[in-house]
């Protein structure tokens, strides 16, 4: 059996806020979401009901494209729901340009040149210390300090970037979003359509199979690989291109973490599986060997 072939039941309702949808009773509706192939995709399966506001935008920074959907009550406000755009969209924005490790003045090139430590400024503090946690929780696979130069958060920054601005919306009074980012996404709430987002995860290496098929009110799905791009993962204890893996995708509450999961899963290979099986909120989607 292929390590991305273990029986579906096995995860059926373990994840929280996040079931897989019966694949037969689905057959003929549409997702609204679509993760896995070449770049996220948004489909229209349901317009908003009268008494919702519905928005989405799309942002590019300099290193990613990401896809916000908002759904708003009535009440709230056209004005309201732009308000929580923008602080959202502005966040992303703040990351790229303040964390970015390919920007010689942001605050990580500043750290690896040793001109600040991490306590001066908290969001780095946090950002540091989740890249020290999910290195003791990957056996040392994801190790943002195992990179020449220093410091590199790369594999955890991204969902790091979009959890941030989800706890943006949140603050501003938006509980329905889906932020997108290339294969990563992170949901709460509901759909413009009333129900959980039902979000088809492709298959990141064989297009004729069908997606899995999640409905989700809480949670996001990370995924290293899907590009196709070689060498772009490190093993960290050779400093040689990670070969085992084409792509692997975990699930799971927290983005940031779900990105280092599956960055080091992609780096470690099937041995990496064995970090989701003891009770962790984690799970391994997609883990596809290199042919």
């Amino acid at each position: 059996m292929r390590i991305d072939e273990q029986p579906r039941a096995r995860w059926t309702d373990e994840q929280p806020r996040t079931r897989w949808v019966d694949q037969a009773a689905f057959r003929g509706g549409r997702p609204d979401l679509r993760l896995g192939t070449r770049s996220h995709r948004v489909d229209r399966a349901g317009a908003a009901s009268g008494d919702r506001i519905s928005v989405q935008h799309t942002v590019r920074t300099s290193t990613a494209e990401y896809s916000l959907l908002l759904n708003a009550p009535e009440w709230f406000g056209r004005r309201g729901v732009g308000d929580a755009l923008r602080d959202a969209v502005a966040e992303l924005r703040a990351v790229d340009l303040t964390y970015g490790p390919t920007r010689p003045d942001s605050l990580v090139s500043r750290l690896r040149r040793g001109e600040i430590a991490p306590e001066s400024y908290p969001p780095l503090a946090d950002l540091v210390d989740r890249c020290a946690a999910m290195r003791a929780a990957t056996d040392g696979w994801f190790d943002a300090w195992a990179v020449p130069g220093g410091f590199d958060p790369g594999g955890l920054l991204g969902g790091w970037a979009v959890e941030r601005a989800a706890a943006r919306l949140r603050a501003a009074g938006i509980h329905d979003y889906a932020v997108l980012s290339g294969a990563d996404l992170t949901v709460r709430g509901h759909a413009a359509h009333g129900g959980p987002w039902r979000v088809a995860v492709h298959h990141p290496t064989e297009a004729h199979r069908p997606p899995l098929v999640l409905e989700m009110t809480a949670g996001a799905v990370g995924t290293s690989g899907v590009t196709g791009r070689q060498g772009h993962v490190v093993d960290p204890h050779t400093g040689e291109p990670a070969e085992q893996l084409v792509a692997a995708t975990v699930v799971g509450p927290d983005l940031a973490v779900a990105d280092a999961y599956a960055t080091a899963l992609y780096a470690a290979g099937p041995a990496g599986l064995a970090w989701f099986r003891t009770g962790s909120d984690y799970r391994a989607l997609f883990a596809h060997r290199r042919r």
